[in-house]
């Protein structure tokens, strides 16, 4: 996992989504402003969309909070912020020229570059076509731009849109359901809807014992092995 660096940002956020931070993270009285999250890579038009993007990908309901509650977006803003989203192990130097689907990623652009201009055109086809921002547009009208970035039919000019879709949708499952210490799958939550036990390596004799019932145990992630 790539390490977290950069220059915080603070945006608006809900209480229990600032729960996910540490607490010099949190900015603001609680008397006077809402509880804030710190973002090193989003700034503020960027993390509106990500946390409307993620929240349309991963909606509350009776199973689990939102996207953004489970800290996907902290997940992601740090892998942007960090070597992964400087394309740290990507080749950049070109040429580039078309590849097939079965190459994998082709672009010259690091991630951090990719969500920078996918985020940016996106925004601009959703004011042009709807009048508004992603984050303001109704779920049926997210649903159809979401609908469109996956099937490749956005037209985003600079990136192919399914690549950005592909990007994202990965990131997005990464957070839910990676080791909570690098941002995301807040109190295990993800863990929790899966019925994964976590880190540990040595459920093994266990697996005959409860085939086919719930495994009664409490999910461990890295910090608390420490």
């Amino acid at each position: 996992m790539a390490g977290a660096v950069g220059v915080g940002v603070a945006i608006p956020v809900s209480p229990a989504a600032a729960e996910a931070l540490p607490k010099d993270k949190v900015q603001g009285s609680p008397a006077t402003s809402a509880p804030a999250r710190s973002y090193q890579f989003f700034d503020l038009n960027e993390a509106a969309f990500i946390e409307a993007f993620v929240d349309h990908l991963v909606p509350a309901d009776e199973l689990s909070p939102s996207g953004t509650e489970l800290g996907i977006t902290i997940y992601i803003d740090r892998q942007l912020a960090g070597a992964w989203g400087r394309g740290a192990r990507m080749y950049l130097l070109g040429p580039w020229a078309a590849g097939t689907s079965q190459q994998g990623y082709q672009l010259p652009l690091a991630p951090a570059d990719l969500y920078r201009c996918a985020i940016r055109a996106v925004e601009a086809h959703c004011e042009t076509v709807h009048g508004g921002s992603f984050d303001r547009l109704q779920p049926a009208q997210r649903q159809k731009i979401v609908q469109a970035l996956s099937d490749g039919s956005l037209p985003l000019q600079e990136i192919p849109a399914r690549v950005f879709f592909d990007m994202a949708y990965a990131n997005v499952m990464e957070g839910l359901f990676a080791d909570p210490i690098y941002g995301g799958n807040k109190d295990k939550r993800g863990w929790r809807l899966v019925g994964f036990p976590g880190v540990m390596a040595a459920h093994a004799e266990n697996i005959e014992r409860f085939r086919g019932k719930p495994y009664p145990v409490e999910p461990l992630g890295i910090a608390d092995l420490s």
